[in-house]
């Protein structure tokens, strides 16, 4: 398929009809925040990416043998800490089971083009994590109302940060 002819819609139809309100509220809400969407096939089906106005990813769906996952680039993880706290006990999991960040321990064992992991607290344990696995969510009811909630959380202290650099 010609990357030019993909459409928002297209990716849709391969969605969970179950889910199809909720991935339309969350690609809403990002392009209402100025964020933009890219999308290309990858192995599994389509892979859309939102990045905000600073050109740095903030989400990804993507699809896996277990459904459509989301990937949140949580940068600013460290400014709403008690927020991950507050995950249910399958989202918490998912963060514990996401591999080490090799760079964060040892900057020469990783490509360095990385831009490095998250290195964070969560239930009273340190956490040094992959970036690109971390935040890695099935969309579900379960999870569905905390994905929403985290994406604001970091598009939040993404405009802060901006606003302090700027001033």
């Amino acid at each position: 398929m010609d990357k030019k002819e993909l459409k928002f819609e297209d990716f849709l139809m391969d969605v969970n009809p179950a889910y199809h309100e909720f991935v339309k509220q969350v690609h809403h809400y990002l392009l209402e925040n100025e964020c933009s969407i890219k999308m290309d096939v990858a192995k599994n089906g389509y892979l859309v990416s939102y990045s905000d106005k600073n050109k740095r990813v903030i989400l990804n769906f993507v699809f896996r043998k277990s459904g459509l996952v989301t990937r949140i680039y949580g940068d600013n993880v460290n400014h709403y800490n008690d927020f991950l706290e507050t995950l249910p006990a399958g989202m918490i999991k998912a963060i514990e089971k996401a591999p080490v960040c090799k760079r964060l321990i040892d900057i020469t064992k990783c490509n360095s083009k990385c831009r490095m992991g998250y290195d964070f607290m969560l239930k009273g344990t340190r956490h040094q994590k992959c970036q690109y696995n971390c935040f890695m969510f099935l969309v579900n009811d379960e999870n569905n109302l905390f994905i929403s909630d985290f994406l604001k959380k970091e598009l939040t202290a993404r405009a802060q940060n901006s606003i302090e650099k700027h001033s």
